[in-house]
């Protein structure tokens, strides 16, 4: 008997103590410990392509189309092409404009070389008059100092290579006049030459982009025009998808809005397999509770993705090193994040006040009320009908 009550006592005491007992296996326990946790969200994210260009009817007109939806491209590939032929004939015009425009220079400058030629003339014809009038004068001066001449001969002679010097100047300044205009107005109709050659040259270029080709290689997505169809200018015509880079659009739960930053680390799950990846974009608002965001691969891109495939995508918001931290569970929603129940060898748990700072996918922070090598009851606290002491019991 006293056997017995040496080991049933322990047992009646612990029964006299708790107010409420649970079966210990409708129990999960924990061990606080003390080490490094990362702070993370999981979402799940899209694939979606990240070069996806849309291409556009470059004028009005019918267009062909030259690819099939679902049709690998390279890139340069001509996909479509429109015929035009207002475009082809504003080209056609504007070609013969300029033969004309630049055989009306050419006749410009041979008519310039003729006008100045003509200048020249008169200039040298100027010189040979004062070359003349030079020596007319010499004669006179002679003459006169002997006296054989009369007085108004000589003052005729001066006259007349005044009016040779005159003539001289006036014929070569009015020779490079000349010149100067004629070379500003070959100047002008070069540069109207020139203008009209640009306009051409634009024409040409919108006449080239007529055939449409594809930018990246890839895969053509939707056509959006039917074969042989009228398009205007600017008419999106079909999508190409580009299957070498992929990024994954995910929608992050508003909480985590304040946390989220460009350029955080990721990690996407392919087929069981972890690839790094960045935070490339954050929506700068929240639209029914969640943000938009964008992973990009910061490596090797898994292989087989395709667009629209779901994944999984975990942004590593943060890292706390060196914290006191407990597997989490369902006692965070149950108590608060503010109670938890203390497990001692005894068989008894005891509640407890906790402050709890940074949570993880898998673990939780302990800023007070714990210390290391604490165990504790982590799954509901529903049961425990909020009791100071509770026994578990086999």
């Amino acid at each position: 008997m006293i056997a017995v009550a040496w080991f049933v006592t322990p047992a009646v005491q612990r029964w006299a103590n708790a107010s409420v007992s649970v079966p210990v296996d409708r129990v999960r326990v924990a061990t606080v410990t003390r080490g490094d946790l990362v702070q993370d969200v999981s979402v799940q994210g899209r694939v979606v392509a990240a070069v996806s260009p849309t291409l556009y009817a470059t004028a009005s007109g019918t267009i062909t189309l030259l690819a099939e939806a679902g049709e690998r491209v390279l890139e340069g590939q001509v996909l479509a092409t429109v015929v035009s032929p207002e475009l082809t004939n504003q080209l056609q015009q504007a070609e013969s404009t300029l033969e004309q425009r630049k055989m009306e220079l050419e006749r410009q400058r041979i008519e310039s070389r003729q006008l100045a030629l003509e200048k020249r003339k008169a200039a040298d014809l100027a010189d040979v008059a004062l070359v003349a009038a030079n020596r007319e004068k010499r004669r006179a001066d002679e003459a006169h100092a002997r006296g054989v001449i009369p007085q108004i001969d000589f003052e005729k002679a001066q006259d007349d290579l005044r009016n040779a010097e005159l003539a001289h100047k006036h014929a070569v300044a009015d020779a490079d006049l000349f010149d100067e205009r004629l070379a500003f107005e070959l100047r002008a109709s070069e540069f109207d030459v020139d203008r009209q050659g640009l306009f051409v040259e634009d024409l040409r270029r919108q006449v080239d982009a007529l055939s449409i080709t594809s930018p990246v290689s890839g895969i053509v997505g939707d056509l959006l025009v039917d074969q042989k169809a009228a398009v205007a200018r600017d008419m999106p015509v079909m999508a190409v998808v580009d299957l070498t880079r992929f990024e994954v659009d995910a929608q992050i739960p508003e909480s985590y809005a304040d946390d989220l930053a460009i350029g955080m680390t990721a990690e996407v799950l392919v087929g069981g397999d972890r690839f790094p990846g960045q935070l490339v974009a954050v929506s700068p608002e929240i639209v029914g509770n969640q943000v938009a965001s964008r992973v990009r691969f910061s490596g090797d891109t898994p292989s087989n993705l395709r667009q629209n495939q779901r994944l999984t995508v975990r942004v590593l918001l943060a890292e706390h090193n060196d914290v006191m931290m407990v597997q989490r569970g369902q006692f965070l929603d149950s108590g608060g994040g503010r109670i938890a129940y203390l497990v001692s060898e005894k068989g008894m748990a005891e509640k407890r006040r906790i402050e709890t700072g940074a949570r993880s996918l898998g673990a939780v922070e302990i800023v007070a009320g714990l210390q290391p090598g604490d165990t504790i009851v982590i799954s509901n606290l529903d049961a425990f009908r909020s009791a100071e002491t509770v026994l578990l019991t086999d």
